[in-house]
Formats: C-alpha cells, structure tokens, sequence
C-alpha cells in the first residue's frame, strides 16, 4: 500500500486549490456537506476505474449530494441499534441497585462493541457503495465480510491510516485557531478515498511508472 501517494496525489491537481477550498467550506454546512460527502464517494469510484487525476470537477452538486445522502440515511439505520442499548442502559444505570447497576454497563459495553465493529465493517461498505451506488449495500454484510477477509492486512492498515489522516487535520486544522480543519478534513476525506481505491485496486501508479492498470 502506497500510503504516502494517499496524502499527496489531490495537490498534483493543477485546480487543487479551488476544489480543496470549495470543498472545505462545503464541508461544514449542514444538509450542504452531503455534497462534500457525494463528491468523495465520486472520487473514490473514479479511483476506482484509474483515474488518479485530476480530480472531478465540481460540477454535478445535485447528483454529489444524492450520493452523500443515502450513506447518511444508512447511518441513522445503523444509529437505531446503538439508540435502543444506551436508552436500555441509562435505564438500568439510573437503578440504585447492584444488578441494575450491572445491567447498565453491559448494555452499554454492547453498545460500543457494536460501534466499534460498525466502524470497521463501515469502509468496505463504501467501496461497494462507490460501485454500485445503491442504498441496499450498506446492508450486505456477509459480501462486505467477505472482500474484508480477502483484503485483511491492506484493509487493516487502510483503516488505520484513514485514522491517523483525520486525527492530523484536526492537529493540523486547530494550528489556525480551528479555521484550517474546514480544508484539511476535506482533504481527508480525499485521502479516504484514496487508501480505500487501494484496497480494492493496490497501489496505484504515480504519474512516472509506465506500467499499467
């Protein structure tokens, strides 16, 4: 896996500038950021289908944002769970009692084994997503296991990398008094797209190499 290509490949184009900043202030506006969200699942299916660079245009705002929300409307799905055992758990938790008490931290534990293994299932998701764009998808678990398992060590490292990536734009964002995370969590984003392009795909080939796809 060409982790350094990940972080760099979105400033080799020649409009990067533009589409970084237009990006970034799409990002934070609610509703308006499934936009941003639809645009990283585009770029990704370009990756996809080799095609590194340049990036898309912004140029289809009504079908990016279609594409950002049914990954949005999956996540309130998937919320329905993680509501009903913390709802479960305050309610137990809130009982002087021992077994209450008891009952309490273990549906709340279930509650953060479902999210963490939500986290980690959630980006092979997006890879079959950016294919087929449709919502059911997100509800094909056993193929989502699956092209995990035949991917384990890249998908591992990708989600990790894809960790690191949004834990730096926030350093890296909060160095301008938090204004720069409005750029740089985009550009996480890209680099999402890029490391998750690569699991499916392998290390795509810098502008140098000769060989191909």
């Amino acid at each position: 896996m060409d982790i350094g290509r990940a972080f760099t490949y979105p400033f080799e184009d020649k409009d990067w500038l533009k589409k970084i900043a237009i990006g970034g202030v799409v990002t934070i506006v609610p509703i308006v950021n499934f936009i941003a969200v639809g645009y990283m699942f585009r770029t990704l299916r370009n990756l996809l289908e080799g095609q590194e660079t340049p990036l898309p245009e912004w140029d289809d705002w009504g079908g990016d944002f279609m594409l950002g929300l049914i990954p949005a409307l999956a996540g309130i799905v998937y919320q329905i769970p993680t509501w009903i055992l913390s709802m479960i758990s305050g309610l137990f938790g809130g009982g002087d009692s021992a077994i209450g008490a008891l009952m309490g931290v273990l549906f709340g534990c279930l509650s953060a084994i479902y999210g963490i293994a939500l986290a980690v299932i959630l980006p092979a998701m997006y890879i079959r997503y950016a294919r087929s764009g449709e919502f059911n998808t997100f509800f094909q678990f056993p193929e989502a296991i699956a092209f995990i398992r035949e991917n384990l060590s890249e998908y591992i490292m990708a989600v990790l990398m894809i960790i690191v990536a949004f834990i730096a734009a926030g350093i890296v964002g909060g160095i301008a008094c938090g204004i720069g995370a409005i750029f740089t969590t985009f550009i996480a984003m890209l680099v999402t797209a890029h490391l998750l392009a690569q699991v499916d795909r392998g290390p795509m080939p810098t502008p140098t190499d000769t060989g191909t796809f």
